[in-house]
């Protein structure tokens, strides 16, 4: 893993080994949260914080932290980097902090970041588990914002409603309304739609993959010559 290049980790981290997509972990927050664009865009920048500031510092550390006690070491690593986070949105985004609620500190448990500071940062140098917690932490906030702005489309019949919650009293004017004297649709809104949603999410990667995979050259059979 020492020979990984910086283009296989940002390949994996938005495509091929995708925290929403593949692996599949942090759901909670993922289908909670994701209701709106906003909502979904400040955790996802959030987590992709917590996963460069703890991958830098796992990796910092990493020669000095015997192998008994490093997960209780990379859990408070994490919850210290969480709780910064959570100090600073909820001074300078409050209203937006208030939304998010709960699901700021229950960053700290999402099998990601702790999955990638055991898995990589601990075994890589400072340069590659930054590139790796920004690659992992952006390929997650895609699939946030996703999932927000299909859930919010297909709810609200808006986009980036209330987005001076996290971009100030200037983009006020920011919000799109896709369709006039829309009711909504109180499905998309509920956990079943957010599941819904994700599942036809990661159903397009999948056709995807399997049409990419259909475009590459078959590789020829080398013919084996039988014994004499």
């Amino acid at each position: 893993m020492s020979d990984i290049s910086y283009r296989e980790i940002n390949a994996n981290g938005f495509w091929h080994n995708n925290p929403g997509l593949v692996q599949l972990l942090g759901l909670c927050p993922l289908l909670a949260i994701s209701g709106t664009v906003v909502n979904a865009l400040g955790l996802g920048l959030a987590t992709t914080l917590t996963l460069v500031a703890s991958n830098v510092t796992v990796s910092l550390i990493r020669h000095w932290v015997r192998p008994e006690i490093r997960i209780p070491v990379f859990v408070l690593i994490i919850a210290s980097v969480v709780t910064a986070i959570e100090l600073a949105m909820n001074a300078f985004f409050h209203e937006l902090y208030l939304i998010l609620g709960i699901f700021i500190p229950l960053i700290v448990t999402n099998c990601a970041i702790i999955g990638r500071a055991e898995a990589f940062a601990s075994k890589q140098p400072i340069p590659k588990a930054l590139a790796d917690g920004l690659a992992m932490g952006l390929g997650f906030t895609c699939v946030l914002v996703a999932l927000g702005a299909l859930r919010e489309a297909v709810g609200h019949g808006t986009l980036l409603a209330d987005a001076h919650l996290m971009f100030g009293e200037a983009a006020r004017g920011f919000g799109l309304t896709l369709f006039e004297e829309y009711r909504g649709f109180l499905l998309a809104l509920l956990p079943p739609g957010a599941f819904i949603a994700l599942g036809l999410l990661i159903a397009l990667k999948n056709i995807i993959d399997a049409r990419l995979q259909k475009r590459q050259p078959a590789h020829a059979a080398v013919p084996v010559e039988a014994a004499v």
